[in-house]
């Protein structure tokens, strides 16, 4: 899931990861395998009572606000209806625009307390509350609100946050992506899956798993391809590495030799079983040649 942020009130950099993890949850966890796109606005009381009034009549701030774009049919979501999505596609984004949701950071941060929660749980449930309205739930009628509700649970658990659950470290969020990149392994040849996720430093995170080709010569590893998806967006910048397999994954020197290109000195962490070791790249890659050898 794309997500068009527009952040009017501060939230911790670890909490905005952890939400965008729960975005991609929700398209696979609905089924949708198209990119899409939503805007998020991160506000305060007074911004999103605004919007409410103008918009639902109602002179009262709120939690949370969602503007699907797309009209389903009654008692259908997106899941069942593509072929409306695909009507909302834009070539400048290369996305379907699901819709816009505005998030009061002051009413999370309240309920979160009120409720016993931790800040990143109300954080990432308020944006799943959004989502699934994007995706034509609703909470009217008791049979619909129970539908919404198991789908925010199913879409919760997936991203395991509990009531407790406090920002994780870059690392142990890299880690935890890694983990869950490597699921979308295609590596019917060698068995062997892998995942990575890479950290920019402008805070963005792209995944990456391997992609295996009968040719073997096209076989792409997932370091490369988390690489080359950040490249492709924009992302210059680079300093962790986190990289998931079955048994220690260290990079190959073909993905050494493009990391070298782009972060020489990135800080590479390997995990398996229950097992984690971290080198930079300079050790895994001694007097590297890159674009400074020019």
């Amino acid at each position: 899931m794309k997500i068009d942020w527009e952040n009017l009130y501060p939230v911790d950099g670890l909490i905005l990861d952890r939400m965008s993890f729960a975005a991609d949850r929700a398209l696979a966890c609905e089924g949708i395998a198209m990119d899409c796109l939503i805007h998020v606005c991160l506000c305060d009381d007074e911004t999103i009572s605004g919007i409410n009034r103008e918009y639902r009549g109602i002179p009262s701030s709120t939690d949370v606000l969602s503007f699907p774009s797309v009209d389903y049919p009654v008692g259908q979501t997106a899941g069942s209806n593509e072929h409306l999505l695909r009507m909302e596609y834009d070539d400048q984004t290369g996305a379907c625009f699901l819709g816009d949701i505005f998030i009061s950071v002051p009413h999370m941060r309240k309920q979160a307390a009120e409720y016993g929660h931790a800040e990143l749980r109300e954080a990432c449930y308020l944006l799943i509350h959004g989502i699934c309205h994007l995706m034509g739930y609703d909470h009217i009628k008791p049979e619909d609100k129970e539908r919404m509700r198991e789908m925010e649970e199913k879409i919760l658990s997936e991203i395991s946050v509990s009531r407790d659950d406090q920002p994780d470290s870059v690392d142990d969020t890299l880690l935890m992506l890694a983990r869950e990149a490597m699921k979308n392994s295609y590596s019917p040849y060698s068995s062997y899956p892998v995942g990575a996720a890479l950290h920019c430093t402008d805070g963005r995170i792209f995944t990456g798993c391997n992609i295996e080709n009968a040719s073997f010569g096209l076989t792409n590893c997932a370091e490369r391809t988390a690489m080359f998806k950040a490249v492709s967006e924009g992302a210059r910048g680079f300093d962790v590495i986190a990289i998931a397999g079955k048994t220690k994954p260290w990079p190959c020197g073909a993905c050494r030799q493009v990391l070298n290109e782009f972060a020489p000195d990135i800080r590479v962490i390997v995990t398996w079983e229950d097992h984690v070791e971290e080198k930079n790249l300079h050790e895994l890659l001694p007097e590297g040649f890159g674009p400074d050898s020019m």
